[in-house]
């Protein structure tokens, strides 16, 4: 299996944004995404959608940004959920007990 490349790519949607990410959310990849969640929300947009399925490690770094990111949309009545976390996501988030507030129900 080829080894990913880490990067996150955006996409509008109404009133937000979905950063389709990839590979590593690191303290050097956590920088990023933070500043791009940011730019989001400066802008107007209320909602941010992760998609994680194709993220193989979230360390710290990218669990405190989403964090931030989760508050600060709650504040301007919007929301940031994880759409389709790969299961290494889901784990960490699991062990956190981060994955009830984060991950958004398939149902």
């Amino acid at each position: 299996m080829k080894n990913e490349t880490s990067g996150i790519s955006e996409e509008e949607i109404p009133e937000g944004v979905r950063l389709i990410m990839r590979g590593r959310v690191n303290s050097e990849s956590a920088d990023e995404l933070q500043e791009k969640m940011q730019k989001a929300l400066e802008s107007g947009r209320k909602y941010i959608i992760l998609n994680m399925m194709r993220v193989n490690f979230l360390s710290s770094s990218g669990i405190r940004v989403i964090l931030k990111a989760y508050q600060d949309t709650k504040k301007t009545g919007g929301s940031l959920v994880i759409e389709l976390p790969s299961e290494n996501v889901k784990n960490v988030l699991g062990m956190t007990a981060l994955d009830d507030m984060l991950i958004k129900n398939e149902s």
